[in-house]
């Protein structure tokens, strides 16, 4: 009896957690404002809804403005220098000596 009675126990705090979720899940849906359908009218603001709307633009608007201009992100900073690049500088390679043809050199002497 005490193995049934365990198994009973366990099946009626599942199907509690289950309803207790069904209901928690249907919470933030119903909290939505009325949501129009398709041909459905939306309703004339009043005058005071109207004034609230434009103030709360006119906040956020004000709001933006607070906000602190940002740097561009640079994921690879840390791993590059930062530093404006080196000029190139050209140092003096010992050139190749050309081979100089003997027959030329001997002719243009005489």
């Amino acid at each position: 009896m005490t193995i049934l009675s365990l198994f009973f126990s366990r099946v009626l705090g599942l199907v509690a957690l289950i309803a207790l979720l069904a209901v928690v899940m249907t919470l933030p849906a119903s909290a939505q404002k009325h949501v129009p359908t398709y041909g459905e009218t939306e309703k004339d603001q009043t005058t005071t809804e109207k004034a609230a709307e434009k103030e709360a633009q006119r906040a956020y608007e004000r709001s933006l403005g607070n906000i602190p201009e940002q740097k561009g992100a640079d994921p690879w900073g840390i791993a590059r220098d930062n530093s404006p690049p080196k000029a190139a500088t050209k140092t003096a390679s010992p050139k190749p000596k050309a081979k100089t043809d003997t027959k030329t050199d001997s002719a243009a002497k005489q």
